[in-house]
């Protein structure tokens, strides 16, 4: 068995048990669901590799899916599988994020082809492309490990990372209470504002040699927060 991790998410019975059964013939460790909000919280619990995604599924459909998931971490692949296999529909998936788009029906080989194709390719990706680093601090957004003022590392939380993967990439723009809720709380569990206060305080002790008066991690009052290097 290898490291690969895979999560399968088809809402027809028959293809996704067919489909698993296959990835797993080929070393893999699946993961099958069968409707997209049970595949983000399968996402957001456990790390993979690759996700394999149906187009109409329920509770949420595949688009939206690879957006959200592709938001939270643009390392991972995705591969759709999809009767709805329109240039159109092709163009809006690729847009969207996805690595590759294969039309229902298809042929077995030619998918575990292009599963182990994306997953050469996401190997190619080494840990330091995802460092991200000012003034003597770093984060690893693909560990979740930072390392502040005194050098000593630490482990963060998923919230913890996706909020600072947010900001350092929107440096020097404010970014609004309503940004932030939407893209790394999502619809469906909005915190309080001093929920996301009590993160900035925590950045301001793991990264401010003076948390009091912050060079990089700043409350704009009134509409949100702001990252500086």
């Amino acid at each position: 068995m290898n490291d690969k991790r895979i999560l399968l998410v088809e809402d027809e019975d028959h293809l996704r048990t067919m489909l698993k059964l296959n990835l797993e013939l080929e070393n893999y460790f699946v993961t099958a669901v069968d409707n997209g909000k049970k595949a983000l919280e399968e996402f957001r619990a456990v790390p993979y590799d690759l996700l394999v995604l149906d187009v109409m599924l329920p509770e949420m459909d595949g688009y939206a899916l690879c957006e959200t998931v592709k938001r939270e971490n643009t390392n991972v692949s995705i591969l759709f599988l999809t009767a709805k296999g329109s240039s159109d529909d092709r163009v809006k998936g690729l847009k969207l994020g996805a690595d590759d788009y294969l039309s229902k029906p298809f042929n077995l080989e030619e998918f575990l082809l292009r599963v182990k194709n994306l997953l050469k390719h996401s190997a190619k990706t080494t840990t330091t492309d995802h460092i991200y680093s000012f003034g003597n601090n770093a984060i690893n957004f693909t560990t979740y490990e930072i390392s502040g003022l005194n050098k000593t590392k630490q482990r963060l939380t998923k919230r913890e990372v996706l909020l600072l993967k947010l900001l350092t990439d929107r440096k020097n723009e404010v970014v609004s209470r309503e940004q932030i809720l939407e893209q790394a709380w999502g619809i469906e569990a909005y915190p309080s504002t001093r929920t996301i206060d009590n993160y900035i305080l925590a950045f301001r002790k793991y990264f401010e040699e003076d948390p009091k008066n912050p060079k990089h991690f700043h409350s704009i009052r009134g509409v949100g927060y702001k990252f500086t290097a």
